[in-house]
């Protein structure tokens, strides 16, 4: 198990630092590569993730991580991804406590943190697969390989496809599964002492380690392979795989039985008909992948929706690349298989092990993803990468001595090239309009990208730009129901109601059972006067959807246009039971009251909202009207003063409120509230001719006093 001292290790141009000094200096480079991300906000998939999931606030019931999936959706479930990551998600839920809410700091700095440790940890681990298992007098590890593993540990902490699982809060799964790995192996190691005895204890910790990684992401399981690598005795083998078999048959029962559901778009291969085909683009897709880590500069949050497109023919040019791929790995492999040297076949077999195993569940083999690339699941792989790579500068620096110098510089350019892009591409995380911007150069026929660009102008108030993305992801993927129900949406706002109408029309037919677009089409049917159609849209968005509040409040529009007062009454009040801070479907429900004269009904719906939400200006307005009509002037006179405290530049509570004072009598005052309505809105309706009518009756006043 031990091996002599590595013989290239005294090569590499670096310097021999003392244990903790190199893991101080490789924690250092991994908090310069990515410090710039502490204060980015939460970006992509962290709005589903995090933003949006239930399981991390307090109110939920910490049982229910152990329920649901990754994504806050419970397992059973037909749309779950069976991402089953109960131990990220619990991290999340610490980081809300502790924060105090969804602040995005605590979550990025620890993201930051934990590279900087397994970046370091990487050391311990480089050393034991470069220069094997030998203890000093004390029982300590020895490294054989100090500089080498220094060397690879660094250009892992500086790697930037490691920017999606950094700068990225969901990353925090890859860390997670990460750091158990490195644990269960390194504990793995523990069980072998200075005796080469061997330690069922240690053998039962580093299972449960690996649980603990898959239970952070699936991937985790691929330690047993590494670990049972280094198991020769019949016993080791069984355990490891006993303990191996039972995680996955666990994960298995929890997944429901049955792998999750992925469209074409998510992963286009896996649905080509040819299997030659389908072959040749996976194999199309891990050159890729090597590419990434050869050269990480072309990074994208996104591979999908035609940003690879297919190979359909033997005859495609990149062919070459999967030739070129598989001419590398099968030399590599010859090398760490058939070479003389001991020493170069282990690091070479170990580093290919290392780098191909935790790739493989994502590799399309065992089980479809729901990915073409993501840059976050070569985050383990890339160490595998990292240790080939320094395996390699040492074999140049030992032939090549002569060129020492030149070598030395090379090395120390890349390592600046690396925490460069870094630098660059975590600042391209810290806000989604750097993120999504920064993929169009790279995927420019992504329509997802162009999709995700528009969905950021439009959130920020640039509907008109947001228009021409939304055109060109529907253009790139002719059947991009999202990109259509968007653009439908604008465009109904710009009242271009027509194209709306068509477009909604589309994405129903192309995805039946989209209920938000059938509630938007039938938006647009009530704006064009297609009370019928929009009636049967809603319907249509209510089955798909059976708890959906807003389309209950359109359909209560709907039946209000057309004076369906009790159909509309009780489409608001189906919007509240789901609902119960729906304001504006309280809020018309008073109005609607108020109009056709039920007036104490309508009393009683304003102070059964307002119990529901007590600070809600706008539901105080309705039943001061309601109150004041009442000639409850008093009860009136609070609310309105109510309102305006939490709405002070409100012109028409301005205005209302001086109506109010006006028939109480209290005309000064009503003069006041009537010259702030028309401070705020001049062209108020009504309050000019009321102002007016107030000023006569004062001016008829004071002339009768002065008489």
């Amino acid at each position: 198990m031990a091996l002599s001292e590595v013989y290239w290790d005294r090569q590499i141009p670096l310097p021999k630092l003392a244990p903790v000094q190199a893991k101080v200096t490789v924690a250092l480079v991994a908090l310069l590569c990515f410090i710039n991300s502490y204060d980015g906000e939460f970006v992509f998939d962290d709005s589903e993730a995090i933003v949006n999931n239930k399981d991390l606030k307090p109110t939920t019931p910490l049982s229910n991580i152990w329920r649901n999936d990754f994504w806050g959706s419970n397992l059973s479930s037909n749309s779950s991804h069976k991402s089953y990551r109960p131990l990220t998600v619990l991290t999340f839920r610490l980081n809300y406590l502790l924060a105090g809410g969804l602040h995005p700091v605590g979550f990025h700095m620890l993201n930051i943190i934990l590279h900087a440790v397994i970046s370091a940890l990487m050391i311990d681990v480089f050393a034991i697969l470069i220069g094997g298992l030998s203890y000093d007098e004390k029982g300590s590890i020895l490294n054989h390989a100090p500089k080498t593993s220094l060397l690879a540990a660094l250009f892992f902490a500086a790697h930037p496809v490691h920017t999606e699982s950094v700068a990225g809060i969901v990353g925090r799964a890859d860390l997670l599964c990460a750091l158990f790995f490195q644990l269960s192996f390194l504990t793995y190691c523990k069980a072998f002492n200075r005796d080469d005895r061997f330690s069922v204890q240690w053998v039962v910790v580093s299972l449960l380690l690996c649980a603990a990684a898959m239970l952070c992401k699936e991937q985790g399981i691929t330690v047993l392979v590494s670990e049972m690598l280094r198991t020769g005795l019949p016993t080791r083998l069984a355990l490891m795989g006993l303990g191996g078999l039972s995680m996955l048959y666990a994960r298995w029962r929890i997944m429901g039985t049955g792998p999750p559901a992925f469209t074409e778009v998510d992963n286009p291969a896996s649905f080509a008909e040819n299997i030659f085909l389908r072959v040749m683009n996976y194999n199309y897709y891990y050159s890729l992948n090597a590419w990434l880590l050869l050269c990480p500069w072309w990074l994208c949050f996104d591979w999908s929706m035609g940003c690879v497109p297919l190979i359909k023919s033997a005859t495609d040019w990149r062919m070459v690349w999967l030739l070129l791929l598989w001419c590398v790995l099968i030399g590599l492999i010859n090398q760490a298989l058939c070479s003389q040297d001991s020493q170069r076949r282990r690091t070479l077999t170990l580093g290919l092990v290392l780098l191909v195993v935790p790739f493989l569940p994502a590799c399309n083999v065992f089980f479809r993803v729901g990915f073409v690339i993501a840059e976050r699941v070569l985050y383990l792989s890339s160490a595998g990468y990292c240790l080939l790579l320094a395996y390699s500068l040492g074999l140049c620096c030992c032939r090549w001595t002569k060129y020492r110098k030149l070598l030395c510089a090379s090395v120390l350019a890349l390592l600046c090239v690396y925490i460069a892009r870094c630098a660059l591409r975590s600042h391209q995380w810290r806000s989604e309009q750097s993120l999504f911007t920064s993929a169009l150069p790279v995927c420019p026929l992504n329509a997802k990208v162009h999709y995700n660009v528009g969905k950021n102008l439009a959130d920020r108030g640039n509907a008109t730009a947001a228009v021409g993305y939304y055109r060109e992801a529907v253009r790139l993927h002719p059947t991009y129901v999202h990109a259509m129900n968007n653009l439908g949406n604008i465009l109904k706002e710009r009242n271009e109601l027509t194209e709306a109408e068509q477009l909604l029309s589309k994405a129903v037919s192309i995805q039946p059972d989209f209920a938000a677009a059938w509630m938007n089409l039938g938006i647009v049917q009530n704006s064009l006067q297609k009370f019928e159609e929009a009636e049967k849209s809603y319907w249509n968005a209510i089955r798909f959807r059976k708890k959906y509040p807003d389309c209950y409040y359109n359909l209560g529009r709907l039946y209000a246009d057309q004076n369906r007062h009790v159909d509309a009454l009780n489409a608001w009040r189906n919007a509240t039971v789901l609902k119960p801070d729906h304001s504006l479907a309280w809020n018309n429900m008073v109005i609607l009251l108020d109009n056709t004269g039920n007036l104490g009904q309508a009393e009683m719906i304003g102070r059964e909202a307002l119990r529901i939400i007590p600070n809600d200006h706008t539901i105080m307005f309705s039943l001061a009207n309601v109150l004041g009509k009442l000639q409850k002037y008093k009860e009136s006179e609070g609310f309105f003063l109510h309102a305006l405290r939490i709405n002070p530049n409100s012109a028409s509570c301005h205005g209302n409120l001086a109506v109010l004072y006006h028939r109480w009598g209290k005309l000064e005052l009503a003069k006041k509230h009537y010259e702030l309505s028309l401070k705020l809105d001049p062209e108020a309706p009504g309050t000019r001719d009321n102002y007016n009518m107030l000023r006569r009756k004062l001016d008829q006043l004071k002339r009768g006093i002065s008489w």
